[in-house]
């Protein structure tokens, strides 16, 4: 199987599929997934024409299980590694939930100066601070997140069943249409990581102030979000990114869910193509 090894020696998975020559989508995954949780999209994109990359992130798939690096800083630096391996140049960086803060302190940090990104799309992502502070009053409290490390401490296996049969897709709402698939792979993912990645992750995305990241990045961004996102709500998230961004276009979703990158995949590609090739 594919790897890149990162700074401190880490193998991270890694999936390249399409022309060499194409331009390039990196695809960064959310909490607790894997690359496979983009595979509507790698299919779409493919079929367009592109060359489509996505990696596991540290303690997450495929990837090597480390005690160690579980932070907004290690992930985005994990991805500088695959981009570096691949020698990528160009390329559009789309991140979900936990990938968009992925991509936002990639392209902060990394991605700029030597024209390795051409573009950035957030999806439901965790930008710019998810947590409640003096200065962030639109946040949740600390205890919503204890709450997560909670019930993943007691009982994983169940824990990961609850999440995606509600809230991350909505499928809690009256009249919502369930599909058990979704369910299942959203749990079968979760369980191929490493139980402490994910419990030092739930910091990681919550406790990290992307603010100044958001105001760093220079390059074209989209950031799309659900309006009934019961996981990342769209006013502390959303609305508050696209604040800071220099170069942001918002474009958000009447009860679509945390989740409507798999469940809405057709009206996502549609408007991320539309981007890409704007």
């Amino acid at each position: 199987m594919p790897f890149a090894s990162t700074s401190d020696g880490v193998e991270i998975f890694f999936k390249d599929w399409g022309p060499r020559d194409a331009q390039t989508i990196v695809f960064h995954h959310g909490w607790p997934l894997s690359s496979d949780d983009w595979d509507a999209q790698m299919l779409f994109f493919l079929a367009a024409g592109f060359r489509v990359v996505a990696h596991d992130r540290r303690g997450h798939g495929r990837s090597a299980q480390v005690s160690e690096g579980h932070t907004m800083d290690a992930y985005a630096a994990d991805a500088a590694a695959v981009v570096r391996h691949l020698d990528l140049r160009d390329a559009i960086h789309v991140g979900h939930s936990t990938g968009g803060g992925e991509v936002a302190r990639y392209v902060a940090r990394h991605g700029g100066p030597d024209g390795r990104v051409a573009k950035a799309v957030l999806v439901s992502a965790v930008t710019p601070l998810m947590l409640q502070t003096p200065d962030n009053p639109g946040g949740l409290p600390l205890s919503v997140f204890d709450g997560f490390r909670q019930g993943l401490a007691a009982n994983r296996a169940q824990f990961f069943l609850d999440v995606p049969s509600g809230p991350f897709y909505g499928f809690n709402r009256e009249g919502a249409t369930v599909h058990q698939g979704v369910i299942a792979n959203w749990w079968r993912q979760g369980m191929m990581g490493s139980a402490q990645a994910h419990y030092d992750g739930i910091a990681a995305f919550a406790e990290t102030d992307q603010r100044e990241d958001l105001k760093a990045i220079s390059v074209p961004t989209l950031v799309l979000h659900g309006e009934d996102d019961q996981i990342v709500p769209i006013d502390a998230a959303a609305r508050e990114s696209i604040k800071l961004l220099r170069n942001g276009t918002l474009k958000t979703y009447p009860g679509f869910s945390h989740g409507m990158l798999t469940v809405n995949a057709d009206t996502l590609n549609a408007d991320i193509l539309a981007f890409v090739r704007g």
